[in-house]
Parts: C-alpha cells; structure tokens; sequence
C-alpha cells in the first residue's frame, strides 16, 4: 500500500473549490501546464481529463507514483523535483501553484528561488498562478471547533486523519494533524504531524514577484464554504521576449480544508 499517498488524498484530494479557476485559465492560455506541488493529481488529472497537456512537479516521489498510475493514457508527465531549484528543458503557458504550495517553501528567499525558476520556464506573457491564504482564518466566531475527522476504510481497517489545531508564532503558522490507524481488535497507531505554512499576503508575493521581473496581473478568488476556507490567488505574467534560461538552477536549500485550510 502507497500509505503516502493515502494519507495525502485523505488530508487534501476532497478539496474541489479551487478547480473550475484552474480549469478556466487552462482553457483561456491554451497550451501546456506545470502543476506545482501536484501530489496524487487532484489538479493535474483534472486538468489533462479537460485535454490540457500537464507537467506534474513535487518533491515526494511515492504520492507522484500515485499520480501516474491514475493517468496512464493521459497527457501527464510527472517529475520529481525541488520547486526551488527544478530545471526543465522546455516552456510552459501556465503554471499553476494550488492549495498554499507557495507557503510551504521556507520564507522570502524560498519564494523567490521559486519564482526565478517560474519566470525561466514560462513562455514569453505566459501566466503564474500561486493560491495563497492564512490558515487562522480557520477559526472565527462561527468556526470554533476542529471539523469531524476524515476517514478512508481499507478491509476492515480504518485510516483517520484528524485536524486539531492551528496556530501561529513568527510569521508562520502550523497545522497540527493527528494520524490514526484502527485496526481490528482494538490495534491502533497514532502519530501527530505538524504543517508549516508561511503567512504572507497575495500583495506580498506580488511585490515580490514585481522586483524579480514578472508583470503583475489583478488577483482571483476563491470563495470560502462552510468547509473550506478561501483563497486569493496571485496572477503574474512572463515579459514578452523574455529569453529561456537553460542550464541548471543554482545550488542551495531544499523543497518543494471547518472550514480547514485545504493542505
């Protein structure tokens, strides 16, 4: 059993909101895609089903073996990578970045790691869209309590996924998550996991983005529900004429929803 990836389709493949924003800008830009952070594919498999031809990027090998299995005959390819440092010999229309996968990349220099790697492999005016939200919006008046646990049955074996908190301390916060196996017979494993995502504003990434040489084009939304919290996500543009930077990216770190975050 891929248990990386089952955990990872029980924390995060229900979360269906942001797609149709997806969807339409694959289908406004034309062309091929690169899926940042794709995990199992809740994205990219979407996006390839509309007849978009797909890149899958992500660190963790085992959830993108996952995301093969599910695409055979579809135009995906997927590719083990740093989002930091990826080096691809070819250009892309779009690059989607989903579900907080920009806040997962360690602060301001790791941001900006990313966005040079973005800018080198967009086609000249091709589009970056990175979703960004804070997570202690999980909580408010209304949203006081952690939401029912998420369960996946196996045989007669139950994988729960439980989010317990959010917190926040130094410019990031932390998705704290408990993991349980119930077997029969009363077995039963547990292990909590902790998330940090960075909290930085989509005006943030966005002068960010500005002094690395994007164009910076107005926001979309993502609308809030009742289980899910909402996000803005940031649209920046390629230079036209912009020349591609082949070559490997230099050296240097490492990778890359109550309503509850969807990470």
């Amino acid at each position: 059993m891929n248990l990386d990836a089952l955990w990872h389709d029980l924390e995060c493949g229900d979360y269906r909101e942001d797609l149709p924003l997806w969807r339409a800008l694959a289908a406004e830009i034309g062309g091929p895609v690169l899926d940042v952070g794709a995990g199992t594919g809740r994205v990219s498999l979407d996006l390839a089903a509309g007849g978009a031809e797909v890149v899958a990027l992500d660190m963790e090998a085992a959830l993108l073996a996952a995301l093969a299995h599910r695409a055979r005959g579809m135009p995906v390819e997927t590719v083990v990578g740093d989002a930091r440092r990826f080096a691809l010999d070819r250009r892309f229309s779009l690059i989607v970045v989903p579900m907080q996968t920009l806040q997962l990349l360690g602060g301001p220099d790791g941001r900006a790691a990313f966005l040079r790697r973005a800018l080198a492999h967009l086609a000249p005016g091709g589009l970056l869209a990175c979703a960004v939200a804070d997570p202690l919006d999980s909580f408010d008046e209304v949203h006081v309590l952690p939401p029912p646990p998420a369960d996946r049955w196996v045989g007669d074996v139950c994988y729960r996924s439980r989010l317990l908190a959010v917190t926040g301390a130094g410019g990031r916060a932390a998705i704290h998550r408990r993991r349980e196996i119930l077997g029969p017979h009363e077995r039963r494993h547990s292990e909590d996991v902790l998330i940090h995502l960075d909290r930085v504003s989509a005006g943030d990434v966005a002068a960010e983005a500005a002094a690395l040489g994007f164009v910076v084009a107005p926001p979309r939304e993502v609308v809030e529900t009742e289980r899910y919290l909402g996000s803005t996500v940031a649209m920046f543009r390629a230079p036209a004429g912009q020349p591609y930077q082949r070559g490997r990216p230099p050296s240097g770190s490492s990778r890359t929803g109550w309503r509850s975050s969807p990470q």
